[in-house]
């Protein structure tokens, strides 16, 4: 919370005024204590902004639509197996006017039928591997869904600790041009007194100046990084939970890059979802070769006539005729259409195997890297930490050289400089490879909600 919080100093408050710089120093602690303490009331953690997420996020409600959308492709190729029921008719009604013998005649007559007709597929190849087919579509739907829920929660830890250190960025800025705003007045006041030259004035002057710009991006950055976690839940998050002082982050299990990469080679959803395609595509070449076969079809009908006349005799007639049998074709000539069809299928069953090995490249690559950035994270983060111990004590050992006379107003403000920015990049440090983590886990295909859950753990409560 310490980074988070705006104090922003009031400028020109400190020169000529040496008897009120304990009293400003602590309104200040007193600002940033009460902010701190309002922020916590209103914040809300990594787990109610996943939430908000999977209630609001549009590619994820696209992914799931999607889903719906797949999973009525088994019923779609069963279709094919099961038997079609038909209903047909027709109603008539006729007028002749005839010479018969010599003498007119007129006769009206209707004709009414209807036929009810079954067909059950007894042998059809192609109709059997389009159902395999819509049961591996299925299968490709739930894995890209996998895809999408891992995709949601790296994408919501991103934008959730993107904002942090940006909070972080901003904080370290301001605390900055606090501290140089103390030593701008020191400066002076040693000018004054003869004990200082007009330069460390310029020079604590210069610094401030650059603070207060750089104070400037860092408020933009963090609108930015607010904007980009709203598009992801639908509404302003508001005040977000940070990581708790000095949390300790723990290497990956297992501790061999060569395992995480095995998993990501088989169980990374883009893997499973290529092979799939592969599996798809494979059949696809059965299905058109089935062009070739010849068909078996069970029918049956029932056919009901009821004919009032006709125009060679005035006397209807009523029928009904029942039908069972089989039916078979055998394709002999397509056009060359099922050749064709075939060798497309055989080329893209080609390039499915290569989209697979691409797939097993991209999981093993990105497993290797993020497994990388972890463990490199938590080298950088543990040299930061013994950096940030080193700049507390340089910045000490600066103030009190600088107030005995062997130290000038830069070596403090560099010495300043320094502590804040180590404190920056730790704590951009721990973001990161929090993040790495998940991905690492995504990569590999096991990421999930409970990952979040232990994420959520170093939050502050």
């Amino acid at each position: 919370m310490r980074k988070s919080v705006i104090a922003t100093p009031i400028a020109g408050s400190f020169p000529g005024a040496p008897n009120k710089m304990p009293m400003a120093r602590r309104r200040i602690a007193s600002g940033i204590l009460l902010g701190a303490l309002a922020f916590n009331a209103h914040a809300i953690n990594l787990l109610q902004v996943y939430q908000e997420a999977l209630a609001n996020d549009a590619p994820y409600a696209s992914a799931r639509a999607a889903l719906t959308a797949g999973r009525e492709k088994t019923i779609q190729g069963r279709a094919g197996l099961l038997p079609t029921i038909g209903v047909g008719g027709g109603y008539s009604r006729s007028n002749m006017d005839a010479t018969i013998g010599g003498a007119p005649a007129n006769r009206d007559f209707n004709s009414n039928t209807y036929t009810v007709s079954l067909s059950q597929p007894l042998f059809r190849l192609g109709n059997w591997e389009q159902y395999q087919q819509g049961k591996l579509s299925v299968a490709v739907s739930e894995a890209q869904f996998g895809q999408a829920q891992q995709d949601l929660i790296v994408r919501v830890a991103q934008a959730y600790f993107d904002v942090l250190a940006a909070q972080d960025a901003l904080g370290s800025v301001q605390a900055q041009k606090v501290a140089i705003t103390e030593q701008l007045a020191s400066a002076k006041r040693n000018f004054e007194v003869g004990t200082a030259t007009i330069t460390d004035t310029h020079e604590a002057q210069a610094r401030y100046d650059l603070a207060v710009a750089q104070e400037f991006a860092a408020q933009n950055d963090l609108e930015i990084k607010r904007t980009a976690l709203q598009q992801i839940i639908g509404k302003p998050a508001g005040g977000l939970a940070t990581l708790r002082p000095g949390v300790q982050l723990t290497p990956p299990e297992p501790a061999n890059v060569d395992q995480w990469v095995q998993s990501a080679e088989r169980q990374n959803y883009g893997v499973l979802g290529q092979q799939l395609g592969l599996e798809i595509a494979q059949r696809e070449i059965k299905r058109n070769r089935a062009g070739h076969y010849p068909t078996l079809d069970l029918v049956a009908s029932r056919n009901h006539t009821n004919q009032t006349g006709s125009a060679l005799s005035p006397v209807g007639s009523v029928s009904d005729t029942n039908t069972v049998g089989v039916q078979w074709a055998i394709p002999l000539f397509a056009g060359f259409a099922v050749d064709s069809k075939v060798r497309e299928s055989i080329a893209l069953e080609d390039k499915a195997r290569s989209d697979l090995e691409n797939a097993r490249r991209v999981a093993a690559q990105g497993a290797r890297q993020a497994f990388l950035g972890v463990n490199a994270g938590l080298a950088q983060v543990k040299a930061l930490e013994a950096a940030e111990v080193s700049s507390k004590s340089a910045l000490d050992s600066n103030r009190l050289g600088y107030q005995v006379g062997v130290r000038i107003n830069i070596d403090v403000l560099n010495a300043q400089q320094q502590l804040y920015s180590t404190q920056r990049d730790l704590s951009k440090a721990r973001y990161d490879t929090i993040v790495n983590g998940l991905r690492l886990k995504s990569a590999a295909g096991t990421l999930k909600d409970e990952d979040l859950v232990q994420v959520n753990g170093l939050l502050n409560p």
